[in-house]
């Protein structure tokens, strides 16, 4: 779902979408002449492997996204949350993505592997 920076104003604008199983609910609206704060929520199951034992399993994502938006670049250290849009168009299906791939980069245990302190090892 793409929606041009210039149609969002200071009112919250709802939006609803689903991304690989993964849906974000929230509301955008103006917080700056270059900025929208996006508020939402994260929801829905994410497939991951496990790191120990590579067995597949099934994540339930669920966590709120609060985001600053911009249609310029900003160099601020203060907030790390900021995503750029230089094309003026917001693209909500790519900050979902990012989310479901910044989970999937992380370090995952399934549910056996979790609490287990014994060596293993495992032949394909």
């Amino acid at each position: 779902m793409k929606i041009v920076y210039d149609k969002i104003g200071q009112s919250e604008k709802p939006f609803e979408l689903t991304v690989d199983g993964v849906s974000l609910k929230g509301t955008l609206a103006k917080s700056g002449y270059h900025r929208l704060k996006l508020e939402g929520n994260l929801a829905g199951q994410v497939e991951l492997l496990c790191d120990r034992c590579g067995d597949v399993y099934q994540y339930d994502m669920t966590s709120p996204l609060n985001l600053t938006l911009s249609d310029e670049v900003i160099d601020s250290k203060d907030d790390l949350d900021i995503i750029e849009f230089l094309d003026g168009v917001v693209d909500l299906e790519f900050i979902v993505q990012s989310e479901i791939s910044s989970v999937q980069s992380e370090y995952h245990y399934c549910k056996n592997c979790e609490n287990s302190d014994k060596e293993f090892e495992k032949e394909f």
